[in-house]
Order: C-alpha cells, then sequence, then structure tokens
C-alpha cells in the first residue's frame, strides 16, 4: 500500500519481436484514461501518416527513436497507470537474447511478470527465456497472455495448445511458489484487456485489468525473516531533540514492531525497539516495504550500512558465497578478476574464485565455460575481504541481492543473487 492507502502493483512485461507488447501496454494506458490528449492526438495523427486504420497505441511506450523506427523495444522504460483502486507500474522490459540484462535489472524489483505470446506463433524459444528470467527473479505470479486471438479466428483449440505447450515449460521450473495465470486477448482491438471480448464466450477469466486489480500486494511479498538495514544515523541535536538517536531505512521481509527483541549486525548487540517514526507519526508497528525511524532502548553502536534484525532470525554471515550472475558489460567475467561487491549500501572486496558453469536460459541445462560474457547468466564462487550478512536470494530477494562494480571504472559488471 502506498501512504494514501492505495495498492500499489509493479509489472513487468516480456515479449518477442511483434508479440503486440508496447500495444498492450498503450491500450491499458489508453483505456484506463492515463494518456494526455496531446499525446493521443499525437498517436491519432502518427497512425494517420503510416495509413493505419486503427490507433497505433504501441507509440504510446517506444520512446527511442530507434524503438519507433524499428517496431521494437530496446531499453527498459518505467511507464504509470492507475485505476480507482490501484496504482500501477509497468517495466516495460525488451525480450530479445541481445538484451537479456535489460530484462534482468527492469523487472529485478517487479512483483508480477506478464509473458505475451503471439497466438499465432505460439511458445517459441524467446519464451523460454522469459519464463526463465522469472523464475530467476522469484516473480511469485505470471500472467501469460496470449495475444493477437483475432487473427487465429479466437479459436479455443489455439488457446488450449499454447496453455499446454506453456504448462509442460512450467514443469521445468524450479519455483514451486509460482502462480501462473492465461489470459487470450487481442490488445489491438481492446478484447479481454479491460473489457470482456464476445467473440471469445469460452474463456469465462477476468479480463488482463481485473485479474491485475484482485491481486494483493501482501500476497506477492515474500514473507520471510525481517531485515532492516540502516540508511542513515539521525542525530537532530535541537532542543526539543536532544538525546533523539534513530536509524533511518526501509524494512524487508516481515513487520517489525515496538518491544521486539533485536540484534544489531555485524556487532551482533541486543536491544529492543523503543519507538517507530514515520515523518510527524509515531506507530506500534510497521510492515515490510515502509521507510520508517527506528529508535533503540539502549545505546549500542549502530551505524550505516549495519542491520537490525529480530533476536533468533539472524542471516548468515560468510566470507564466501555461491551466486547466479548475469552479465551487464561487455567485459568478459574471468576467474581471478577482483571487484567490488556491493550488497545493500555495503561494498568489500570480492575475487572470483570460481565459474562453476554458464545457464542456459531455455530450461536446457548448463556448460562448462572460462568466462561470462555480456548477457551470459552462470553460477559463480566468490571470495571477499570481509563477510557480508546475507540470505539466500530465494528466502529474501532484497538481503539476497548484489551487484559487481569494476574497481577502476566504478561501472556495474554483473548482479548476482546468492545462492
Amino acid at each position: 500500500m502506498d501512504i494514501q492507502g492505495r495498492k500499489l502493483i509493479k509489472i513487468a512485461t516480456a515479449g518477442s519481436v511483434d508479440d503486440g507488447k508496447s500495444t498492450l501496454i498503450g491500450r491499458l494506458l489508453y483505456d484506463t484514461h492515463s494518456l494526455t490528449t496531446d499525446k493521443i492526438e499525437a498517436i491519432e495523427r502518427s497512425s494517420k501518416q503510416r495509413g493505419y486504420d486503427y490507433l497505433d497505441f504501441s507509440l504510446a511506450t517506444d520512446g527511442l527513436v530507434a524503438e519507433r523506427e524499428q517496431g521494437i523495444t530496446i531499453d527498459v522504460a518505467h511507464i504509470y497507470f492507475n485505476t480507482d483502486k490501484t496504482n500501477f507500474i509497468v517495466a516495460d522490459t525488451p525480450g530479445h537474447v541481445e538484451y537479456t540484462r535489460n530484462m534482468v535489472t527492469g523487472a529485478s524489483t517487479s512483483q508480477v511478470a506478464i509473458i505475451l505470446i503471439d497466438a499465432r506463433k505460439g511458445v517459441i524459444e524467446q519464451t523460454y527465456r522469459h519464463f526463465f528470467i522469472a523464475n530467476l527473479l522469484r516473480m511469485s505470479h505470471v500472467v501469460v497472455s496470449i495475444n493477437k486471438m483475432d487473427l487465429v479466428d479466437y479459436s479455443e483449440d489455439v488457446f488450449l495448445k499454447i496453455k499446454s505447450d506453456f504448462d509442460a515449460l512450467v514443469e521445468k521450473s524450479h519455483f514451486a511458489e509460482e502462480q501462473i495465470t492465461f489470459i487470450p486477448l487481442s490488445a489491438l482491438k481492446g478484447e479481454n484487456v479491460t473489457r470482456k471480448s464476445e467473440h471469445m464466450p469460452w474463456y469465462v477469466g477476468n479480463t488482463l485489468l481485473d485479474h491485475l486489480e484482485v491481486l494483493e500486494p501482501e500476497d506477492l511479498q515474500e514473507s520471510t525473516a525481517a531485515r532492516f538495514p540502516v540508511q542513515l544515523v539521525i542525530r537532530p541535536k535541537t532542543e526539543a531533540y536532544h538525546d533523539f538517536r534513530g536509524f533511518s531505512g526501509k524494512l524487508y521481509g516481515n513487520s517489525l514492531q515496538v518491544g521486539d527483541r533485536v540484534a544489531v549486525l555485524p556487532s551482533g548487540n541486543e536491544s529492543t525497539i523503543k519507538s517507530i517514526h514515520f515523518f510527524d507519526q509515531e506507530l506500534e508497528s510497521v510492515a515490510p516495504g515502509a521507510s520508517v525511524v527506528l529508535t533503540l532502548s539502549d545505546e549500542v553502536d549502530c551505524s550505516r550500512g549495519d542491520m537490525i534484525v529480530k533476536v533468533g532470525e539472524e542471516p548468515s554471515s560468510e566470507k564466501s558465497i555461491s551466486a547466479t550472475l548475469c552479465q551487464v558489460n561487455s567485459k568478459n567475467l574471468r576467474v581471478g578478476q577482483k571487484y567490488i561487491l556491493q550488497h545493500g549500501v555495503n561494498r568489500v572486496l570480492a575475487k572470483v574464485e570460481q565459474i562453476k558453469a554458464k545457464i542456459h536460459a531455455d530450461f536446457s541445462g548448463t556448460e562448462e565455460t572460462e568466462q561470462l560474457k555480456l548477457n551470459d547468466i552462470g553460477k559463480v564462487q566468490l571470495r571477499l575481504s570481509k563477510p557480508v550478512h546475507f540470505d539466500s536470494y530465494h528466502r529474501n530477494k532484497s538481503n539476497g541481492a548484489f551487484i559487481l562494480i569494476d574497481e577502476g571504472t566504478f561501472d556495474t559488471v554483473s548482479v548476482g543473487f546468492i545462492e
């Protein structure tokens, strides 16, 4: 929930060339009245110039000149729209193999994945990759939108065949908690997007928008141990707050409340939560996802980069970690190379001890390799200069993710997920 009490749902989209992903997002924007008048006029004008007898809603999202000219999505765009009950943020990510890094980074903060499939083509190699990345990022809810049903005469048999093929793909997944929903639609004609299609009476489920609206943010969040990385120590040093010492940050995993017994890492010193502050409010408890200020009953050593956790729910603390990496830089990653590993706000030196395997993103297995190239995904072993306090990514996404940074250029080299 946001501070006004409205739901907030974060969505990542993925689709191959000409699957109609940009058209689908444009249709959602248009039907929810999220496009400005001048944007609608520009779409109408461009559609007429191209000789279309319909509105080309893909023009609402393809912001780069290269995207408009080629009709493909290259960069990640964040798009916002809302209904009476829900705010939506859409990470419109490219689906091509050469933009794997864009999809991984763009979808990393999303809760729901929408995977588009062209009804004429069915499940293809790119579909495997899109679903693999949704699995890699532990996205608990996937909506398989089978688009362009108008071009296959709204055939239920076509829909069922694609659903069966995708179900076979789901069986290869090791992420049992994933929920899959199939929706047949026509983005161009707006059928089953925000209104029910009269041409597909055999489909009795919700429209895409209705389905997204019934999702609850708390059902999409991981339920795990509370993690509160300290971003800043608050010391006002004013007359009114002369002795105030609070710790600001964002809570992940689970709730905290006044009276909870907590430990401060890395020192391990224990205390009790004395108060929880949100702007000018004082709260009794705080839910995950909220940014607040905590005060503790005892004068314990706590500074930026430390982590506050419940006693008995401490994370792992190691100098050696196994992780899955996605290479996002053109400089190849090799054994023996040294990087800066950033985990939350903490930075430590890291050395690549071993590249265990390159992972094929089509669920076909792994292969041995001596290096990871741009867009490759692989399993590695890293040795750190000092311990980090982490959870495995499948237990706590926020505390199980990191990036590797080039020591010389400070460019991001890889994004990592701790095993």
